[in-house]
């Protein structure tokens, strides 16, 4: 093996979808990898039908001593040639040794976690700008986007199944139900949107607050609270527009996902969308926080068969150019060749 992938974090979201996301690609490429994860059924599961082994490891918080050690055996276990660290929990425990310390940041990261690794990926230009702006090496920085997969043989979700009828708009909203995701500007949107319903895709501290908001706006006979789907394909191609109104978004994956199913997307301008959106060409921005501004968006669209077409039609060839599994791939593979993982 030649790459050892460390995710430290248990719980479901987007980071730990494209974690696996990238890694079958990677296999699907031929790359040797195996994987050291925090104990995950459904991730440990998901390893191994795509053949790349892997170990359950503590990741623990700063009194955990034993996990950096049994990861340095497993690691040399396996013949590593390069270490990549996804986010800081994996950072902290990644072990020094005769291969090549690389982290992947999908956010404004504490750098400190990352002292005396080699290089640093950031997947937007965003992040990678900024981690230069905070010292470290120009040279050490690269930026590689995440990919937008869209299989060909998934087929759209049963609306009947989900309560949902057949001929109204159906929005799509894709996220934690935390605060950042901005669930309740979706809901308040719907409000003033008479026909359509809402498929709210996520598991969070907010469900109960967010049922009781849909509740008191007269809506709940047209959300849907789904919870945490392995799905999402089904679910893109199911639905009629997707609704991102995240207040703090540093890239905005549901974006490019959303492009690569031929799903139009309208999204709040949080600094992840706002520097993928082309408005008007490829999507839609609103203001953050403002109901009124995307409701009057989803409107459009509804009005504008046209446009969607439009922008479905720009999006696809953005997602080939830049987002494709096969144009990101070749970019991971160069990296891995600069430090001799390839």
């Amino acid at each position: 093996m030649s790459v050892l992938h460390l995710l430290g974090t248990a719980g479901e979201g987007g980071a730990e979808t494209y974690f696996l996301d990238l890694v079958a690609a990677l296999a699907d490429d031929g790359v040797g990898q195996v994987a050291a994860i925090r104990a995950n059924a459904n991730r440990e599961a998901a390893l191994a039908r795509i053949d790349v082994p892997s170990g359950v490891f503590r990741f623990g918080g700063p009194i955990d001593i034993l996990t950096k050690p049994k990861l340095k055996n497993f690691a040399q276990k396996h013949d590593v040639k390069l270490a990549l660290a996804w986010m800081n929990r994996a950072a902290r425990h990644t072990p020094s040794g005769p291969w090549a310390r690389i982290g992947r940041l999908g956010g404004y990261y504490n750098l400190k976690y990352y002292k005396g690794f080699d290089h640093l990926v950031a997947n937007t230009e965003d992040i990678a700008d900024w981690v230069v702006s905070q010292g470290w090496p120009a040279g050490k920085v690269r930026h590689i986007p995440n990919f937008a997969d869209a299989p060909p043989d998934v087929a759209p979700a049963d609306r009947a199944s989900l309560n949902t009828p057949e001929d109204v708009p159906l929005l799509l909203a894709m996220g934690r139900l935390h605060e950042s995701k901005a669930h309740d500007v979706s809901l308040a949107a719907l409000a003033k949107i008479p026909e359509a319903h809402l498929w709210i895709a996520g598991v969070g501290g907010q469900e109960t607050k967010l049922r009781a908001m849909a509740g008191a706006l007269g809506v709940s006979e047209r959300v849907r609270f789904l919870g945490w789907r392995t799905d999402p394909s089904a679910l893109y191609r199911a639905a009629d527009i997707c609704v991102f109104p995240s207040r703090y978004e540093p890239l905005g994956n549901v974006v490019i996902q959303s492009w690569a199913h031929g799903l139009p997307v309208i999204a709040a301008a949080s600094q992840g969308p706002s520097a993928l959106i082309r408005d008007g060409q490829d999507g839609l921005l609103v203001p953050i926080d403002d109901a009124e501004a995307l409701a009057e968006a989803v409107n459009r669209l509804i009005a504008d068969p046209m446009l969607c077409i439009r922008m479905v039609q720009n999006a696809a060839e953005r997602v080939e150019a830049e987002f494709s599994a096969a144009a990101v791939v070749a970019q991971w593979r160069e990296l891995f060749a600069d430090f001799g993982a390839e």
